[in-house]
């Protein structure tokens, strides 16, 4: 269901859920969401929308393959 693409930062973290993740948790600057040895932080709020280039970079940092995070 979600695409690739821009998405808000309330369903990012919500898909990360779904896939596992915990959290997002209080880091210095960043939050950020914890799955097993990965931690992965989270963009801050204030920025609006992630974008798609964020968004894949993020998702390969996860070791989350695209046909997965398409899936939800």
């Amino acid at each position: 269901m979600p695409r690739i693409g821009p998405i808000s930062r309330r369903s990012f973290i919500t898909n990360l859920r779904r896939l596992g993740f915990d959290g997002p948790y209080v880091g210095r600057r960043h939050m950020f969401m914890v799955r097993g040895p990965i931690r992965l932080w989270v963009p801050n709020p204030h920025q609006g929308d992630i974008s798609r280039a964020l968004l894949d970079q993020l998702l390969r940092q996860a070791g989350i393959e695209r046909d997965e995070w398409e899936a939800l």
